[in-house]
């Protein structure tokens, strides 16, 4: 059964959502507030995150900026701000859709099922099947091979490697790699991203000048290509198991302003 994480202060929309979710089969969690649902992300494995954006107190932008630092959870943005700014911020910053209030509720059905068909994740290959890759970037292992060897990445380099890998062909901005792996420590300078990514290329391409999977989108970031054209070459992300811990506070902070609707 799907586990849901519902993020929204209007009473009678978290009513009403939570009870076609469940007509859905999901079991549903609601949390009133941005801080508890921080914590109650950090608290259980959900599957989806239907999020509002104007939260009391900790605002639902601020709420996906974090999450997206420790999590790739699917997250489905609800919210009245239709203006194309607000939605815009929301899909760079990691959501994976926004739906605007007032909303068709079979439209908003329809694309969380969307959502969960494109973030559902294969099983990964047993270690035979990876020795037909190239490259190979095990997040399980904490480390990368290419031809079967391994290669010796800084912590901030694999981190950088696993964020493209994570969202391989899609083109992702620097701003959003460093916000992903430097977090609070980034200083606004891009310079420290082609840096790493520069690291990166000497270790992982045969030609680091002329990079296969690791690409270059001229004014914008860079693009994980696991599959170069013209190549025999291929690349496998092998994703590490979520575990998720629970905040160091009191079980009466976790809950408070938050009810579980079985």
């Amino acid at each position: 059964m799907p586990l849901t994480l519902v993020v929204e202060d209007d009473p009678t929309i978290a009513e009403v959502v939570t009870y076609q979710l469940q007509k859905y089969g999901h079991q549903v969690t609601v949390a009133h507030d941005g801080a508890d649902a921080l914590h109650l992300a950090r608290s259980g494995n959900f599957g989806l995150i239907v999020l509002d954006i104007m939260l009391p107190g900790m605002s639902g932008i601020d709420v996906l900026r974090v999450l997206r630092r420790e999590s790739d959870v699917p997250v489905i943005v609800l919210s009245a701000r239709d203006a194309d700014a607000d939605q815009v911020l929301a899909l760079e910053l990691g959501a994976d859709d926004y739906v605007t209030k007032p909303f068709s509720m079979r439209q908003f059905l329809a694309r969380i099922a969307a959502v969960s068909r494109r973030s559902a994740r294969p099983e990964a290959p047993a270690p035979a099947d990876l020795d037909d890759y190239t490259l190979v970037i095990d997040e399980r292992q904490h480390e990368v091979r290419r031809r079967g060897e391994v290669i010796a990445l800084p912590p901030k380099v694999f981190e950088v490697l696993c964020f493209l890998a994570r969202n391989a062909n899609r083109v992702c901005a620097r701003h959003e790699v460093l916000d992903a792996v430097w977090g609070d420590e980034y200083d606004g300078q891009t310079r420290t991203l082609d840096v790493h990514v520069h690291w990166l290329r000497q270790r992982i391409e045969d030609d680091p000048a002329n990079p296969r999977f690791v690409q270059t989108v001229r004014q914008y970031g860079y693009r994980f290509q696991p599959s170069p054209e013209d190549s025999t070459e291929r690349a496998i992300f092998v994703t590490a198991p979520v575990v998720t811990a629970p905040p160091a506070v009191s079980r009466d902070l976790v809950t408070r302003g938050a009810r579980t609707l079985a």
